[in-house]
């Protein structure tokens, strides 16, 4: 089954289980380089986005899940790069480079890369402080970001785990968000910051969710 045909069949499905309420669709440019970038509640989050954007959303995801073995690994496999996942491993010192190379070559393709500048799945809910790969990518590439916000998958998928729930969900995308005036400051790392913060600002206005500025690792550690 092709990428576009298992998209078609599985917006049919969302569409008539969950029927999600999108809103501010119109801000993704329709065709070059564009980031979305939002919040990550649970592990349903990317299939949602990928869903009801309608260009090909790429995003980072485990390389564990494409390397299964078996009739279950393969489909696995099959479906995760269906839906536009790119697998990179993200252990070690080299993850978050790998990522960072991988995104700006998606972008220079002229695709939309997909990013949760949280780095991990909010532990209880709230909007955690943002990584400033978001911002380094944004300013490398000087494709616009444009903010997310998914609301009710937690519900869907609470934990993270098991099968999904019916229940209601909600998208919001805001304005594109344009950095060129940063340009070749890439390296500074308080321009870095502003960036991110000014990022993860408007998903917090987006989504109505408690801002914690701290990482979602370190709450996870605590």
């Amino acid at each position: 089954m092709s990428r576009s045909v298992l998209k078609a069949v599985l917006l049919v499905l969302m569409r008539v289980l969950y029927r999600p309420v999108v809103e501010g669709l119109e801000h993704i440019p329709a065709d070059g380089p564009v980031i979305v970038a939002g919040n990550h509640v649970t592990f349903v989050d990317s299939l949602f986005l990928s869903l009801v954007v309608k260009r090909q959303v790429y995003f980072i995801g485990k390389d564990e899940y494409v390397t299964g073995r078996g009739f279950k690994g393969r489909l696995m496999a099959w479906f995760f790069t269906t839906c536009g996942m790119i697998p990179v491993d993200r252990d070690g010192g080299r993850g978050g480079v790998a990522a960072l190379m991988t995104g700006s070559r998606v972008l220079e393709e002229g695709k939309i890369f997909g990013i949760y500048p949280e780095g991990t799945r909010s532990p209880d809910g709230r909007l955690y402080r943002g990584r400033t790969g978001i911002a380094r990518l944004a300013m490398m590439t000087g494709a616009p970001v444009v903010p997310f916000a998914v609301i009710g998958t937690d519900k869907v998928q609470p934990g993270g785990r098991g099968m999904p729930r019916i229940a209601p969900v909600s998208l919001r995308f805001g304005p594109a968000l344009d950095f060129s005036r940063y340009e070749g400051m890439d390296r500074d790392r308080y321009v870095l910051r502003a960036v991110t913060d000014e990022v993860m600002s408007h998903v917090m206005h987006l989504g109505g969710q408690e801002y914690v500025d701290v990482y979602a690792t370190k709450a996870k550690a605590a």
